[in-house]
């Protein structure tokens, strides 16, 4: 650990190359006055980011730092769950102390007083790695936090070279972001529309999604920045204002992250050919890109977007209020976190309709329009008893989606087979709620009851909990329903016709034992026994970690337990 006080060095981890106290900082000058890079080399990237683009370069460096008795700290980009005792488990935005990186994708580390494995490329690392090793590993607390203030207050120099440290990690990542997105797109994409035989324009669209449109906007976007970045002094640089004119174009993001897990898919398929893993590998040889797999390359964009908020956070807390860029970036902040929830709520909804699309080909006889048509997420599921306009009851098993109630009836024999017997339109009906006791025509005896009604009273039904907690949590469901649906609208979130039909396909290949799709889920690494990070052959997880998105930032509402009913309701479950 560093010497509280011992401010003469920082290191910037995200650029992994030493920065003097004054600021000095070696410029990259990746772009030229007019904000184009295309002059620039490989040579020329490495030479100004010697780090960067060098395999295993980072990691190098990392247990270098650690070595030297340092705290190496990373921020979680996603969630990482996991049942499995060996890996770590956390959320996105928790910090992670880093205690063993000589593992190229599974780092060993410590969170929440707990150590075990983690998927190195769900991290991101913090760039004023000294600042935080002053305080404890844990969760930063009060003490700490006024601790860190005296801190400042003392070495007010130290302040302005953390600001600066992260204002470089932006522009340096900004840069060599760029250059791989052109790899992308001139390395990878162009040679394969050369070759028509081996990929249609719908498999490269499904591969590639509009990846070509990012790095259009991103070289925009990097030419605003260069202009507001001051290179003699870079705590001085003022790039607040090129996020807020640049916001609307991040949304580009969100079909993008949204197509990922089918274009990790497709490229799966297509991996397993020989020929194919020859020519995507003769391509990233042609444009000597670093040794990085097409499905690693293709990732960057998704942990792009989810590392904007936490630089952003970080620049955040090393500008002072009377700094003239400090609005500006506190409203830059607000607005990429803005964008990570958007992406990450169209993310949610898209692995829904997956698991609905599943759902309903599992249901015996199901009629008219699918439920993709107009619904994308389950609200609420559970048994009711129906009552008649004749005061006959039924016993039901009622699913509550966004837009419409399904209800549906369990076989006699086998309670895990369910037939389809309608739905009401929530939009159409109104929320009832009855005392018990009797309900006009449908006699008394009605107890912990409530009712959906259409305002023309062509439609009535009638429902019975068995209990009256059961009752309040259905009531409580339907008003979610018409929250989330509002929100929905406000927020313009459609999901496309291409999207729900491939949903549907995959549920529908998926019944018949020969699915393709995409699961969303990484194989869990098989028990191992743990062994202490100071043992020299550390046991690591067998499977790697899958370089596909689970959640793009920590969700606005926690995952459902209802799809557990699913599960069990389900008769071809897998």
């Amino acid at each position: 650990m560093v010497a509280r006080g011992e401010m003469g060095r920082f290191w910037s981890l995200e650029s992994l190359h030493p920065v003097s106290s004054d600021g000095g900082a070696e410029p990259s000058a990746l772009v030229d006055d007019n904000g184009s890079e295309e002059d620039f080399s490989y040579e020329d990237l490495c030479r100004a980011n010697p780090r960067y683009l060098q395999p295993g370069g980072e990691q190098l460096a990392i247990n270098e730092l650690i070595g030297d008795g340092s705290v190496v700290c990373a921020e979680a980009l996603w969630d990482h769950v996991t049942m499995d005792e060996q890996e770590l488990g956390f959320k996105a935005g928790d910090v992670i102390q880093v205690l063993e990186a000589s593992h190229k994708d599974w780092w060993w580390g410590r969170s929440a007083d707990r150590e075990a494995w983690f998927p190195a490329s769900f991290v991101r690392l913090r760039v004023n790695q000294e600042e935080l090793s002053e305080g404890s590993s844990g969760g930063p607390g009060e003490e700490q936090e006024e601790d860190m203030g005296r801190a400042r207050h003392k070495h007010p120099e130290s302040k302005q070279q953390m600001r600066a440290n992260v204002v470089q990690e932006i522009m340096d990542t900004e840069r060599v972001y760029i250059k791989h997105l052109r790899d992308i797109c001139e390395g990878y994409i162009r040679q394969c529309r050369k070759h028509t035989a081996m990929f249609s324009v719908a498999q490269l669209a499904t591969i590639f999604g509009n990846i070509e449109d990012i790095y259009r906007f991103q070289r925009k976007f990097l030419k605003d920045l260069e202009k507001q970045y001051n290179k003699e002094e870079p705590h001085l640089s003022k790039i607040g204002s090129c996020f807020l004119q640049h916001q609307e174009g991040f949304a580009i993001y969100s079909e993008y992250c949204n197509n990922h897990p089918g274009a990790c898919a497709e490229l799966a398929g297509l991996m397993q050919q020989r020929r194919y893993r020859h020519f995507f590998e003769a391509c990233r040889l042609l444009q000597q890109m670093i040794d990085i797999a097409l499905d690693g390359f293709l990732l960057t964009p998704v942990q792009k977007i989810c590392k904007y908020p936490l630089q952003l956070a970080e620049l955040l807390k090393y500008t002072a209020p009377e700094h003239s860029d400090y609005d500006n970036i506190k409203a830059a902040y607000e607005a990429m976190k803005n964008v990570a929830c958007l992406i990450n709520e169209r993310k949610r909804k898209l692995e829904s309709i997956d698991k609905i699309a599943r759902w309903q080909v599992s249901i015996v006889g199901w009629e008219g329009q699918d439920l993709l048509e107009r619904s994308s997420e389950l609200i609420h599921s559970g048994e009711l008893t129906s009552v008649t306009r004749q005061g006959k009851s039924q016993q039901r098993t009622f699913f509550l989606f966004d837009h419409q109630l399904v209800f549906c009836k369990k076989d006699l024999l086998r309670r895990d087979v369910l037939y389809y017997r309608g739905r009401a339109d929530t939009d159409a009906v109104e929320l009832v709620d009855l005392e018990d006791g009797r309900d006009g025509a449908r006699g008394p005896g009605l107890r912990n009851a409530f009712r959906l009604a259409s305002p023309t009273g062509d439609e009535v039904h009638l429902f019975c909990a068995r209990k009256p907690e059961d009752k309040a949590r259905w009531l409580q469901a339907f008003r979610d329903e018409r929250r989330r649906v509002q929100e929905d609208r406000a927020l313009g979130m459609e999901i496309s016709e291409n999207q729900k039909k491939l949903a549907m396909l995959n549920a529908q290949k998926a019944a018949h034992g020969k699915s393709k799709g995409y699961g969303g889920c990484p194989a869990a690494p098989p028990l191992q026994s743990l062994r202490p990070v100071h043992q020299r052959h550390v046991t690591v997880p067998s499977s790697l970690p899958q370089q596909q998105v689970f959640a793009l930032a920590e969700p606005k509402r926690k995952p459902s337990l209802f799809w557990h009913t699913f599960n069990k309701l389900a008769p071809f479950r897998k």
